[in-house]
């Protein structure tokens, strides 16, 4: 352990009440809180912007029981919310962390929505995953950040901001699941409503690259660490980035007291009275713990993440040398997603995450033997946990994702728009691959022509009759909502019937990871021993998963890293109560 006196005397001294490492939901969740409740936070950043993989992500939180729920007349059972977890987690079931945050989720909507300038919209139509599973649910589950313009920020804090990811934009600019989405695509289909909202949208997106420089209507990801921010900051909260942090301080009895980081004006200690928070975004580009926990992949290399470069698991490596545990044993350690990679003019290589277009009726995915290995329609960890289940030891772990002319025209492929945008761009730099029958796509591919043929011929009887014998596509509330619902008889499934054909390769990818430091109910920190660490707290994807490393429902990432976050702040606050008790019950959406 390191104790102040091993620290050099030049370094200046910093003085707080709570220090949080790391920027994104997690991390800024717990300053929030903190900071609310009277105290004094600094929060410090490795990257020169805040946000971590946050920004990057849909901005969706698994929040059960949640007030906007309540709001609309819904009232279920914790019970329920349990019984789900209970069969889905199987043996990483924790009773105690998990009974934590069912208690805390909807208190944490309720503060931030009634008391920061945190406000949620409510995921009315958000399906749980496994809509078999008892106890799953079909709506109401789920927030999401409402959009933020960011007029609504100051320039200074803008500039600490990250940018949408580009993959996931439209020339920059966020689209948010739901409303939004829907009637981009139904502007590709000439649908006049849709249109005038795509050309509302991207004249107003236009006007702000020309007067700001960058996208300024906030959505999604970009939406909710651009409201945690605007909170932090409405609290006098201490951000600094490109101030990474090196090691943890602490004192004689083994209590984390602060810790050493680097900043642009030189080595700071940064004393934290309180604690000290982990937030640091995981170990998704730690290339050796990857080669040692990530499946069939050998090198650490046969893997794209989304996360920043940023995440290359120093908060897990700083507590780990004050005798932490950084546990293991889950199902997953990481939140795999497909990806493709995508090719620019310049040299760079962009990562595209495939959340969506899977879903839709028209387009299936299959191995290079031509055979199908998963419901296609199901979330995006189960594709890549069943592409790792199907690929033999040593073969690369690699899917084609395919559809045919009519799909590309009215769904996105990847990183191929649909009507009006072109695809010669995406078909001359060789991301998207072309054929006029399935024989030429299969040989652009590198798959067997034999198996392609027959997957395709098999899966167009059964789609004609609305089931999939094979998978059960379709079959679920949830595989039904991603689909299409004018596509009858079922919306995610449509046989792949006129050429040309298109596909796009798919690799494994995650959000970020499962894996992490061990921490009780109250967020904080177990050694080796199963004894909590005194001072010091996780959140976000330093955190063991409470899921355990599963992936029950969408927002199952940053569900936890706000709700363990807020937990974390208020220990630190020493909260015996809350204050949204009467929000928590029902609240007005603004």
């Amino acid at each position: 352990m390191t104790s102040p006196s091993q620290t050099p005397s030049k370094l200046t001294d910093v003085d707080c009440d709570v220090l949080v490492i790391g920027s994104g939901a997690g991390g800024l969740s717990a300053a929030v809180t903190a900071a609310y409740h009277g105290l004094n936070v600094v929060v410090v950043e490795k990257a020169d912007v805040c946000g971590g993989a946050t920004s990057w992500s849909g901005g969706w939180v698994w929040a059960p029981g949640n007030p906007l729920a309540k709001a609309d007349g819904v009232e279920e059972d914790r019970e329920l919310f349990r019984t789900y977890l209970r069969h889905r987690l199987g043996r990483h079931y924790q009773e105690d962390r998990v009974d934590a945050f069912l208690e805390a989720v909807p208190h944490m909507v309720g503060f931030f929505h009634d008391k920061t300038s945190l406000q949620f919209v409510p995921g009315t139509k958000i399906k749980d995953i496994y809509g078999d599973t008892p106890g799953a649910g079909t709506g109401h589950r789920s927030v999401g950040p409402k959009p933020i313009n960011a007029r609504r920020i100051k320039p200074g804090l803008r500039a600490k901001m990250r940018h949408q990811l580009y993959e996931t934009s439209f020339l920059g600019m966020g689209i948010m699941a739901g409303p939004d989405l829907t009637k981009f695509l139904s502007a590709s289909q000439g649908d006049i409503r849709g249109i005038i909202h795509a050309g509302w949208r991207v004249g107003l997106h236009l006007l702000d690259l020309l007067t700001h420089r960058r996208n300024m209507q906030l959505v999604n990801g970009t939406a909710l660490t651009g409201r945690l921010l605007k909170s932090a900051d409405d609290l006098a909260v201490d951000i600094r980035v490109s101030t990474p942090a090196r090691h943890l301080l602490t004192d004689d009895a083994g209590k984390v007291t602060g810790a050493v980081v680097n900043s642009p004006e030189g080595d700071l200690q940064i004393n934290a009275s309180r604690g000290v928070v982990l937030a640091a975004g995981g170990f998704p580009n730690d290339i050796s713990r990857r080669r040692d926990l990530f499946p069939k992949s050998p090198t650490g290399w046969e893997h794209w993440t989304l996360a920043p470069k940023q995440t290359t698991g120093d908060g897990i490596t700083m507590a780990q040398e004050v005798g932490a545990r950084f546990e293991t044993d889950v199902a997953s350690p990481a939140a795999w997603c497909p990806v493709s990679l995508v090719p620019y003019w310049n040299g760079r290589t962009g990562t595209f995450p495939h959340i969506m277009d899977r879903a839709k009726p028209g387009s299936i995915g299959v191995r290079t033997n031509g055979k199908r290995f998963v419901n296609e329609a199901n979330g995006y960890y189960d594709y890549v946990q069943g592409l790792l289940a199907a690929t033999p030891e040593g073969e690369p772990v690699e899917a084609w994702q395919i559809a045919d002319a009519a799909f590309v025209r009215k769904f996105p492929l990847g990183m191929a728009k649909p009507l009006p945008v072109p695809l010669f761009p995406y078909l001359r730099s060789g991301y998207l691959k072309k054929g006029n029958t399935l024989e030429e796509l299969a040989a652009a591919c590198g798959i067997d022509p034999q198996g392609l043929a027959a997957t395709v011929a098999s899966f167009n009887d059964n789609a004609r009759k609305g089931i999939d014998p094979d998978f059960n596509r379709g079959a679920t509330e949830f595989n039904r909502y991603g689909g299409d619902p004018k596509n009858a008889p079922n919306p995610s499934l449509r046989p792949l019937e006129k050429g040309p054909f298109y596909a796009v390769k798919i690799v494994p990818g995650s959000f970020g990871t499962f894996a992490g430091l061990a921490s009780d109910s109250r967020a904080r920190v177990l050694d080796t021993d199963g004894h909590p660490i005194e001072g010091l707290y996780v959140a976000g994807n330093d955190q063991a998963s409470v899921m355990g490393g599963h992936y029950p429902a969408g927002g199952i990432n940053l569900g936890p890293a706000l709700t363990f976050g807020f937990i974390a702040g208020r220990d630190l606050a020493n909260a015996t109560h809350y204050e949204d008790d009467d929000s928590a019950a029902v609240l007005q959406v603004p």
